[in-house]
């Protein structure tokens, strides 16, 4: 662009966001004689990659364009590939080096005609001149000069037009020398147009030299494959805690913004509710994963987790209603985050009732608009829970009455998206329901955890592998001090437990912290609760490596 360095500047922090960097320069290279180059300084926690595809995106730094090979070939015109465009531009070579040759060769025939017309005369130097002399007219004396010495009209010619200076002796030699190298250059152009590798070679240098007198250093380097830059690119990668509430908010905050707390502690405010509405539903997730929205009527939403808003800590987010196209009645359930649709893995659901289904990841590869059949839902049954399994883990359901059976997964045949499943677990009575799905993937222990704030740890080896469809064994005593059971997990103590409460209490803490004690055990006091506040959401949350060494 043909702008001062001031514009240019300016339109650089236009283009990277002025709250993303601390300050831009210029720094003057005395090598440099083509222009200036650009520094820009970052805040600390900012993503230097983000800023440069910022920059590859909206300016000229990287340009992607198609080229379509279409060329006349024979007056045909014809799309032709790479080799194939090299190919036709050396037989075209190939056909100039013999076209001049054919036309050098003309000429030095055509020279060396006349030379040999030069040196008979030359030789025979006194008797041209009295022809020359004795003739009336120069008409009559080529016309002479042919009969005498059998010369061509286009030597006797060529006699009749040297000048007397050739005449001299020096002139002479030059004129044999020149004959001489007239015949070698005959038998040199003749041995090209004999040999096709000479005319190569001959290719060859010319294009070396053409290299060596114009070409330069490239400037911008040609990759074989490029991609268009996609919203990703411009958004860093980072872990999410997305929240929706029972009225249908859902917003995403960075994990950062929670700070670890002892167990038993107060908490701090998470999500801002009105007094009619609690938050539901607590996950964690990558800004880059794909995220599958499944709701209690067996449908299923794709979106992306930057597509979720972002807002503070106690904002209540924005309604689903406006970013999901729900069918009435109809609310998210379940949410599974996707890196890739593998064909390997697999989608397993269960259901309110009990039943179990499984079916392949790739099948939800192809969402619609309005979104696509996950289960077929019953009248009367609810999705509860869905996850990522691999066809060789065990699954876990526990109940609302404190009640839990493992079974293998290969019990669970795969199906196609519009099936009910098969029953996975035997209620005992009608008030109960299945609260909670654990896939082992890990020797850890299940976490249980009461609706009044109560919880505890149990090895997953006290849980029997038993056949699907039967009713289980204890998995927490439940009373009326403790609650009902509403959440089953699997956790190892490097986990923290993130729990959120119907008032929007947030307490994120170590898992190692909660007891490990047996299954027929009523468990430990996780939360202090406010009058009339019970939890809502529990999850767990992996702790990374820089949360370790903090």
């Amino acid at each position: 662009y043909q702008v001062n360095k001031a514009t240019l500047i300016e339109r650089i922090a236009h283009l990277v966001r002025t709250d993303r960097v601390t300050g831009i320069s210029d720094v003057r290279d005395e090598s440099d004689k083509e222009g200036i180059r650009i520094v820009i300084e970052l805040k600390r926690d900012e993503v230097a990659q983000v800023v440069l595809n910022q920059l590859f995106k909206h300016t000229q730094m990287q340009e992607t364009f198609g080229v379509i090979g279409i060329a006349l070939v024979e007056g045909i015109p014809r799309v032709l590939t790479l080799k194939e465009m090299l190919q036709h531009f050396i037989d075209f070579r190939h056909e100039i080096v013999v076209k001049r040759t054919e036309y050098d060769l003309r000429k030095a025939w055509e020279r060396a005609h006349i030379l040999e017309g030069y040196k008979v005369a030359l030789d025979n130097l006194d008797e041209v001149i009295r022809i020359i002399r004795g003739s009336d007219s120069p008409s009559d004396a080529k016309e002479r000069l042919m009969q005498r010495f059998d010369f061509s009209d286009t030597q006797a010619q060529a006699i009749l037009d040297m000048r007397l200076s050739r005449l001299t002796s020096m002139e002479i030699r030059k004129v044999i020398e020149e004959y001489k190298e007239t015949l070698q250059l005959i038998e040199k152009l003749e041995g090209i147009l004999a040999s096709r590798p000479q005319r190569m070679e001959i290719i060859k240098e010319e294009l070396l030299s053409l290299k060596e007198q114009y070409g330069d250093e490239r400037r911008t380097e040609i990759i074989e494959d490029a991609e268009e830059f996609s919203i990703e690119d411009m958004i860093a990668e980072e872990d999410m805690v997305v929240t929706v509430t029972h009225s249908g908010y859902i917003k995403r905050s960075p994990v950062s913004t929670f700070r670890r707390q002892r167990r038993g502690g107060r908490g701090l405010q998470g999500a801002g509710t009105r007094e009619d509405d609690f938050v539901e539903h607590l996950f964690i997730a990558s800004t880059h994963d794909y995220m599958l929205f499944f709701t209690e009527l067996g449908m299923v939403h794709w979106l992306k987790v930057h597509e979720i808003p972002q807002a503070g800590r106690s904002s209540r987010g924005r309604a689903i209603v406006n970013i999901l196209q729900l069918q009435e009645g109809d609310n998210v359930s379940a949410f599974l985050n996707v890196k890739e649709f593998t064909e390997d893995d697999y989608v397993t659901m269960s259901t309110r009732s009990g039943l179990v289904k499984k079916t392949e990841l790739s099948a939800y590869a192809n969402p619609q608009r309005g979104g696509i059949y996950a289960i077929d839902i019953k009248e009367g049954d609810r999705l509860i829970d869905v996850s990522l399994t691999d066809s060789s883990n065990d699954i876990i359901l526990g109940t609302k009455n404190g009640k839990s059976i493992r079974f293998n997964e290969s019990d669970v045949r795969p199906t196609g998206r519009r099936t009910q499943g098969v029953r996975g677990v035997t209620l005992t009575s009608e008030e109960d329901e299945v609260v909670g799905m654990v896939i082992v993937r890990r020797e850890g222990t299940v976490l249980a955890v009461s609706e009044n704030g109560y919880g505890k740890r149990t090895d997953i080896l006290n849980y029997p592998i038993q056949r699907r469809a039967g009713k289980g064994v204890i998995t927490m005593k439940t009373s009326e001090k403790i609650g009902k059971v509403i959440a089953l997990k699997e956790v190892v103590d490097n986990d923290d437990l993130m729990i959120i409460t119907q008032k929007g209490v947030l307490i994120r803490q170590p898992v190692k912290n909660i007891s490990t004690i047996g299954r027929n055990t009523q468990g430990v006091k996780l939360i202090r609760l406010d009058d009339g506040d019970c939890i809502a959401a529990v999850t767990r949350v992996v702790e990374n490596e820089d949360e370790s060494k903090e």
